[in-house]
């Protein structure tokens, strides 16, 4: 089906009050198109762009995206299209929105520096968001082994048209079922990173590097799944030294590093992206599109084995790359110095991952309790326990068989009365406890950052911790004010039998 571009426009003035069209410029269809798009200017010089699917399919997909852009558009770095308004159509309903502005990029002709980091740390952003947000837009989420699954039928049912050569099944076969090869942590995915639909500005038209990330468009695809279908473009186009730069960038901005073997995977995306234009134009009866597409694998098939010894090259260049960079830091920089920077190193190569989010919390402090807490003299008849102090290193013990005694539990128990023959074998006088002008508050081996323990009065408590992360106000904007909203400064007098920190250094 193909609409004028007059009756887009009247689509887009019924969608959106107070939209008065002045132009509308339609844009070239190709066979096989989901959506058929013009771009509007209205009596405000605003620039609209209005959609319209062209299947049932493509209808409920702009639906979906609908309720993406209102979740997801405030959130990232960069724009998308905003859905304003909405238009009925046979197939479904017409989307409007301003019409984000930049010029699309060409990945191929990408070269490393500015612009190629700022797209790296977009995809980063892109796949840094809440899975739960695209949950409740409606987009489909799949797990690693629900992906590689889902691909392998698709396979299968492209092997049964006939129109795929027996290489590349047998290729393509061979990589689904290589279960290490999809290890992965799902992610947000966009679905269609490519060049057109990635949106730069320029300070300088002659200065590439002078370029930004406007916006990323067409989020029809967007779903929980492979971060690698993203780089499937940026792996068949771009050169080397580009894939690296971007996967830099995109590795400093994730919240969990890239896997290993993410760059195979979205060599292999690349090679099945036809596979999924067959399907499609199969089932649309677009037989223009299946022999077209029919000679894309046909071709393809023919230089898999150069694509694959180029590839090879590439990766053993970039090991040895990342190799030398080790090999200058290492030699350079003293390991033990702690201000020096980490050296380089590959994404794509096998590393340690960042710790969960679980394991970069505050320190519990009931192992060092156990440990430093000193034994309570309960032999000296008072019911009263002493205050929780911090002792001095233990020594080393006069008589072997006393390194094997355990220690008393610190939890305070009801008074026992003295033994007779033991009262002489309470705390020796050498102990820290014999020292009343040592205050444990003062102490300068307790470290200011860590959980304070706080013990409880009541004799059948037991002793909890405040985490000073927990106990710290939280900024409506996610920003950590600790002097806003903060209670005034408490004087505090200094006895003689406690003298401040500066007299007793």
């Amino acid at each position: 089906m193909t609409r004028s571009p007059l009756f887009l426009a009247a689509l887009a003035s019924s969608a959106v009050p107070g939209l008065d069209p002045v132009t509308v410029e339609g844009v070239p269809g190709r066979p096989g198109d989901l959506f058929e798009i013009a771009y509007v200017q209205d009596s405000q010089d605003r620039r609209w762009v209005v959609k319209a699917p062209c299947t049932s399919a493509a209808g409920a997909m702009l639906d979906d995206i609908s309720a993406l852009s209102s979740l997801l558009g405030r959130r990232l770095d960069v724009a998308m299209p905003m859905v304003r308004g909405l238009a009925q159509v046979p197939e479904g309903r017409a989307a409007v929105y301003l019409r984000v502005p930049g010029r699309p990029l060409d990945f191929a002709g990408l070269r490393p520096g500015p612009l190629t980091a700022e797209v790296g740390r977009t995809l980063a952003h892109i796949h840094n968001v809440e899975h739960l947000l695209y949950e409740e837009a409606g987009r489909p989420t799949y797990d690693a082994e629900a992906y590689r699954r889902r691909q392998l039928s698709e396979l299968d049912r492209a092997a049964a048209t006939g129109h795929v050569p027996t290489g590349l099944l047998t290729r393509w076969e061979h990589a689904l079922e290589d279960v290490s090869l999809w290890r992965f942590a799902p992610s947000t995915v966009h679905g269609t990173f490519t060049g057109e639909n990635v949106l730069a500005s320029f300070d300088d038209d002659d200065d590439s590097s002078s370029g930004h990330v406007r916006g990323v468009l067409a989020w029809e695809a967007s779903r929980v799944g492979d971060p690698a279908d993203d780089f499937a473009e940026l792996a068949s186009l771009a050169p080397a030294e580009t894939l690296d730069a971007v996967l830099e960038a995109y590795a400093e901005s994730r919240i969990e590093r890239p896997d290993v073997h993410l760059v195979r995977r979205a060599r292999l995306a690349a090679e099945m992206a036809p596979l999924r234009t067959l399907l499609h134009a199969l089932a649309s009866g677009q037989l223009d599109v299946v022999e077209r597409t029919a000679d894309e694998l046909r071709a393809l098939d023919g230089r898999v084995e150069d694509e694959d010894r180029r590839h090879a090259q590439e990766d053993e260049q970039r090991s040895e790359r990342t190799r030398q960079a080790r090999e200058r830091a290492a030699a350079v920089l003293d390991p033990d110095d702690p201000e020096r920077p980490e050296p380089e190193w590959d994404a794509t190569q096998p590393h340690v991952p960042f710790p969960m989010l679980g394991e970069t919390q505050a320190i519990s402090m009931t192992s060092l309790l156990d440990d430093r807490q000193p034994p309570v003299d309960w032999t000296a008849g008072t019911a009263e326990p002493s205050p929780p102090s911090v002792p001095s290193p233990p020594s080393e013990p006069s008589n072997p068989t006393d390194a094997q005694q355990p220690e008393p539990s610190t939890t305070p128990q009801e008074p026992v009365e003295a033994i007779p023959g033991q009262v002489d074998d309470a705390a020796p006088a050498g102990d820290h406890r014999s020292e009343p002008d040592r205050s444990p508050w003062h102490d300068e081996s307790v470290e200011e950052s860590q959980p304070v323990p706080v013990m409880a009065v009541d004799a059948d408590a037991s002793t909890f911790e405040i985490d000073e992360v927990e106990a710290l106000p939280e900024d409506a904007d996610g920003v950590l004010d600790l002097h806003e909203g903060a209670s005034d400064f408490v004087p505090v007098e200094h006895r003689p039998e406690h003298p401040p920190r500066n007299a007793r250094a």
